[in-house]
């Protein structure tokens, strides 16, 4: 038996209504886990069920940030187990020296955009900043602010369009999708800039200094 992506976003709203907030809680936790969940259509359709006065907001937006922000956590936690392999292979590779030092210093700013604006790359950014070490506190930090606005953002769109939210449902996937592929575009460039401009300065040749009369 066929079970499409309408059939589980139909379950997932089914049970949010029967079981409540605790839905939104288990339901953003294993979405942050790497489940493959709909939990920005669930989110926006969170915030039509407060205003029609099917959900607690309070509940709602307590459990639905615990859920979110503990499945991001143990994501990172996962990329964290898997450290001491990943540094044996590539620990001493110059390029992920420098990588680790670029997440150190700017990160932040990644794990923040990843977590409402770009949120196709959270999983693989949660992997990578355990992998490499980043800081929990401050990788802690940065995802309760994200998930924080993610949450208000699109539960509030979904609060204010009550009426149209599947639709706008519809609209946020499809633009998030062109988001990531402008970000991924953008990276690419990036590194292929960076490539050609080391490729042309090892091949540049030396001109040797003109002898002293």
């Amino acid at each position: 038996m066929d079970f499409s992506l309408s059939d589980l976003s139909d379950t997932l709203l089914s049970w949010t209504v029967i079981y409540g907030p605790s839905m939104l809680f288990v339901a953003l936790l294993l979405g942050a886990m790497g489940v493959p969940l709909p939990a920005t259509f669930l989110v926006l359709a969170a915030g039509a069920f407060i205003r029609q006065g099917v959900l607690d907001p309070y509940g709602a937006i307590i459990l639905a940030l615990l859920g979110a922000t503990l499945g991001d956590l143990l994501s990172y936690g996962m990329g964290r187990f898997a450290r001491g392999p990943i540094i044996r292979r590539f620990g001493r590779a110059p390029a992920w020296q420098k990588a680790e030092l670029n997440l150190r210093q700017r990160g932040g700013i990644a794990v923040y955009l990843t977590r409402w604006l770009l949120t196709p790359l959270a999983i693989p950014t949660n992997l990578v900043a355990g992998s490499t070490g980043y800081p929990l506190s401050r990788f802690g930090a940065y995802v309760l602010a994200g998930e924080t606005t993610w949450l208000l953002l699109f539960g509030g769109l979904g609060y204010a369009f009550s009426s149209q939210w599947e639709a706008l449902s519809e609209f946020i996937s499809n633009f998030s999708g062109v988001l990531v592929g402008i970000a991924l575009l953008g990276l690419g460039s990036y590194f292929l800039f960076r490539r050609r401009k080391v490729a042309d300065a090892s091949i540049r040749p030396v001109v040797p200094a003109e002898p002293e009369l």
